[in-house]
């Protein structure tokens, strides 16, 4: 691999290599905007292009495993096997708590194996509403045995915080990695979850870098957007996260920081604030959501690979946080927020 490939691609695991810059698909799941299905997988086609080959997806993300599924057999048709074999397609699992048997394991997987047209997943992540439910423990067996049997190729969480990864690594269940929240605003994985993925070798997947989308100069020097402005359950969701974190005029320091990070570099508030999450250890890539067919990011989303933050663009960055509520304190480890 040259230079720039290296910079953005990461090795997973030794036969799993993603991009460092993964297409997320909860925003195809509804509350983004309406996504008329022609026009998602023309648009996935040019992510293929760009080298844009990894997707984050989910069995309870509406259609994005039957997209997947879609994407595959056209993009076989129109340009082979050798292209089919480039696209990374990370599910998740995400079952309501209860008494998981192994058929139902077995039937929820095999479910998504014929919505995503595949005949083995690169990377099931595993998410558990009720950690006071014990069925989690039981699922994830349940996962261990289909990859013992090649169904699955690897097994990864979302959402889990640093106790349950203990009791996991205490059953010797083989975890590759950890989705999780993790921005510049959002820095609670540095005080468990990154120490501990480090001494057990597993990789986070980081979500909400860019802030739904707040993280931008649209945002630059503009009073809170009203609640009819907030038109996406993300710009929703982390206009609280930035409310709790320390407020909009704080925010608006860091974006005014940020955005002279960003002229320095050419490049923009979006290519910083991912940069400084891919710097960070035990990241293996940042979760950019794709509305497909509405928005484009590919050529923006290419310029985070083009520079490198050195000590002085972190220590602004780190002066600003220094400023804040501790997340941690107030909402507790990775994933309390939706316990």
């Amino acid at each position: 691999m040259n230079d720039l490939t290296e910079k953005k691609c990461y090795q997973l695991a030794p036969d799993l290599t993603i991009c460092r810059i993964v297409n997320g698909m909860w925003q195809v799941a509804g509350g983004h905007g309406y996504i008329d299905s022609e026009s998602a997988i023309a648009d996935m086609m040019k992510y293929h292009d760009a080298g844009f080959t990894s997707w984050d997806l989910a069995d309870i993300y509406g259609p994005a495993e039957d997209f997947i599924g879609q994407f595959r057999r056209r993009l076989l048709t129109l340009k082979g096997k050798q292209e089919l074999d480039r696209i990374q397609a990370l599910t998740k699992w995400v079952p309501q708590p209860g008494r998981i048997t192994r058929s139902i394991a077995n039937e929820s997987i095999e479910r998504s194996l014929r919505r995503m047209n595949v005949s083995s997943i690169d990377l099931l992540q595993f998410h558990w509403w009720d950690y006071n439910n014990p069925y989690y423990m039981d699922a994830l067996k349940y996962l261990s045995d289909l990859q013992d049997e090649g169904i699955i190729r690897h097994i990864g969480l979302t959402n889990f915080d640093t106790e349950r990864l203990q009791i996991m690594m205490d059953s010797d269940l083989q975890i590759v990695s950890n989705q999780v929240q993790y921005s510049i605003i959002d820095r609670r994985p540095e005080v468990k979850m990154i120490p501990f993925c480090l001494d057990h070798n597993i990789h986070l997947l980081s979500y909400g870098s860019l802030c739904g989308g707040l993280m931008s100069e649209r945002y630059l020097g503009r009073k809170p957007p009203s609640a009819a402005e907030l038109d996406t359950l993300s710009l929703r969701k982390y206009k609280k996260m930035i409310d709790t974190w320390g407020g909009w005029n704080l925010f608006q320091e860091l974006l005014s920081t940020l955005k002279g990070i960003a002229q320095k570099h050419n490049v923009s508030i979006a290519n910083v604030a991912s940069r400084y999450i891919l710097a960070k250890p035990a990241v293996a890539g940042v979760i950019i959501g794709v509305r497909l067919g509405i928005v484009n990011h590919r050529n923006s989303n290419e310029q985070t690979f083009n520079f490198s933050l050195d000590k002085s663009d972190c220590d602004a960055i780190d002066a600003v946080c220094t400023k804040t509520n501790n997340l941690f304190d107030i909402i507790g480890d990775c994933g309390d927020e939706y316990r």
